[in-house]
């Protein structure tokens, strides 16, 4: 046989190798993780459901759920363990902030503006903006004016 036609079978077998050896790790960092599990911490199971571990056997999970809910679950069926402020924010809403001595931000602008006197008026100025056109160019502009008077609407050149 010709070393061509064996080429795609051994880059099919490579690729199946290195597919199933990703999985297989996968699998074993699961099963640690599953392994590690300790009374307390926050976890999330593969249907989405947050709670906290009661209690660790073997195969079963005794999970707590809430006051008075003791559920007991498959320890397959633990998708995955949190941190402490991870699970406390995802199921307490409470947010761990790392720089709590730090500046607070406001919620609105008016702390961006340099003085602390009110504004006038909400409504439109009637002061004129200067767009900076300079005085040549208003010169050059009336002298077009002269020498060509200005159409209004309704009229047309007839030639």
């Amino acid at each position: 046989m010709n070393i061509v036609t064996l080429l795609p079978f051994i880059v099919l077998i490579g690729a199946m190798f290195l597919m199933t050896r990703s999985a297989k790790r996968k699998q074993q960092q699961a099963a640690q993780m599953r392994n590690d599990m300790q009374p307390g911490s926050g976890v999330r199971t593969i249907g989405g459901m947050y709670a906290t571990v009661k209690e660790v056997n073997d195969d079963t999970v005794l999970l707590d759920a809430g006051p008075g809910v003791e559920l007991l679950f498959a320890k397959n069926a633990i998708g995955a363990v949190l941190t402490d402020d991870e699970y406390n924010r995802i199921v307490h809403g409470i947010e761990h902030d790392l720089k709590a001595d730090g500046a607070v931000v406001p919620d609105d602008a008016s702390s961006l503006t340099e003085t602390d006197e009110p504004a006038a008026s909400s409504g439109p100025s009637d002061d004129k903006v200067d767009l900076g056109k300079k005085d040549a160019d208003a010169a050059t502009d009336a002298k077009a004016d002269e020498a060509e008077p200005k159409k209004t609407d309704g009229e047309a050149d007839a030639k």
